[in-house]
């Protein structure tokens, strides 16, 4: 081959693999922002405004179960609610699972 056919062909090569690896990159990142928005869409959540909850019995010794009933006042951002007649904010691990 000549200079010139080599030449070429390695900058093609070159143009080829350079152009493959930034579109990686760009699909990676429209993947992971795609994520981020449906988790944010709030469309599969463990709680609702009104919605009443029962906190586990380890957390509350001693209460019946219907003493450990709250309504859920407000959903954060963090996926924590605030509850009604109850201070603070509380995560899904503290409450029992729905039946």
């Amino acid at each position: 081959m000549k200079k010139r056919t080599k030449r070429l062909l390695g900058g093609i090569a070159l143009a080829g693999s350079a152009i493959g690896a930034i579109g990686a990159v760009l699909i990676k990142n429209n993947s992971s922002r795609g994520k981020r928005q449906r988790k944010a869409g709030g469309e599969d959540v463990w709680a609702r405004p009104g919605m009443e909850v029962v906190f586990r019995a380890e957390l509350m010794p001693g209460r019946d179960g219907s003493e450990r009933i709250f309504r859920v006042k407000e959903l954060l951002p963090s996926g924590r609610v605030v509850l009604e007649n109850f201070a603070g904010e509380h995560a899904e691990k503290e409450f029992e699972a729905e039946r």
